[in-house]
């Protein structure tokens, strides 16, 4: 192992090795974010003619994201810097990836695509509740694309989950604004809808774990509009903005709770398969992976690091409250974490 590996882990190791302060979970996931834009900014050679900023830099599009979240937490996946995040399921697309996530696990002999099946593995969501006892309200999933009913959990009604164009009764203008301000999908509302429930969930029923799933990167890019794809990176940006500054101005939620965000896959890479991922694409491999909050190192980017995989942050999000990732059957991942003890 490197020597500069194992000083980050140390360092890790050493800042978590007193009682963990993380009583809450947020995890965020940003649907398709390609390494390219958040560690380089925008791609001059796909930008073209398109209404992009003349300022192209990363702290441009992610002004927050890099002067504030990442020079306060950790940050895995440039490959400039020797540090690596990637998928281990095959297929490289939403579900499988999502599912690695949540489960800790590549399960490629069920899930394969996007098809709507619920998954067959209890996600590390409703694990915690389970494990922590915790009535269905404080674990919550809000997600713009309309799959995570059967993503985020194995038995329908486990948790809290509201994703695509799902109405909230206790949020009548925003359930009544996602359908009159529709985007270009039938299955994916606005980012904003999802964000502004989530937060409006969250200074209600003060959940202990969350998961906000944004999704108009990976549909824009779909759909080669480069200048909207860009536009949803800025809008993540406000939106991770958003979260933090309501979490340290909340009481129950300040001190005392890590935010992690990542992505499902990556995508290519050239001007061709750029608006593409799955297992023919080279490079829909390769993702990033980011951490903020009361248990995490203020260590930047990470460079020279041993391997992250996707399949790590579930039981990451174990280890910071404190339950033992070995007691989450099946889990394949490692925390990138370590607490003292544990």
């Amino acid at each position: 192992m490197a020597l500069r590996t194992i000083v980050i882990f140390l360092a890790l190791a050493c800042v978590a090795a007193a009682q963990s302060r993380t009583k809450k979970i947020i995890l965020v996931t940003v649907d398709g974010l390609r390494w390219q834009e958040l560690f380089n900014g925008v791609d001059a050679s796909l930008a073209g003619k398109l209404r992009i900023p003349e300022d192209k830099r990363r702290e441009a599009i992610l002004p927050f994201f890099w002067n504030t979240f990442a020079r306060q937490g950790v940050v895995f996946g440039n490959p400039a810097k020797n540090s690596s995040v990637e998928v281990t399921n095959s297929f490289r697309v939403s579900y499988p990836g999502y599912s690695e996530i949540l489960t800790g696990r590549a399960q490629d002999s069920v899930i394969r695509g996007n098809e709507k099946i619920q998954n067959p593995t209890e996600t590390v969501l409703e694990f915690v509740r389970r494990k922590l006892r915790l009535p269905r309200s404080r674990v919550a999933v809000f997600a713009s694309w309309d799959v995570f009913p059967f993503i985020a959990e194995s038995k329908p009604g486990s948790i809290y989950i509201n994703a695509g164009y799902q109405d909230d009764p206790t949020m009548p203008d925003l359930s009544a604004l996602q359908t009159e301000a529709m985007t270009a999908w039938d299955g994916v509302r606005h980012d904003y809808v999802t964000l502004n429930m989530a937060i409006n969930y969250l200074r209600r029923k003060k959940p202990r774990v969350l998961h906000i799933a944004l999704g108009e990167t990976d549909d824009w890019a779909h759909d080669r509009r480069y200048d909207r794809v860009i536009q949803s990176i800025r809008y993540f940006d406000t939106a991770l903005e958003y979260l933090v500054t309501v979490v340290q101005g909340t009481p129950e939620y300040r001190g005392n709770t890590t935010i992690i965000v990542t992505s499902d896959h990556g995508r290519g890479s050239t001007a061709e398969d750029w608006t593409s991922h799955g297992e023919k694409v080279p490079g829909a491999e390769k993702i990033w992976l980011a951490m903020w909050g009361a248990d995490v190192p203020a260590l930047g980017e990470i460079s020279n690091s041993a391997p992250v995989f996707q399949r790590d942050v579930a039981p990451t999000m174990l280890r910071v409250l404190r339950i033992d990732p070995a007691s989450y059957s099946g889990v394949e991942g490692r925390s990138v974490l370590p607490l003292k003890g544990k």
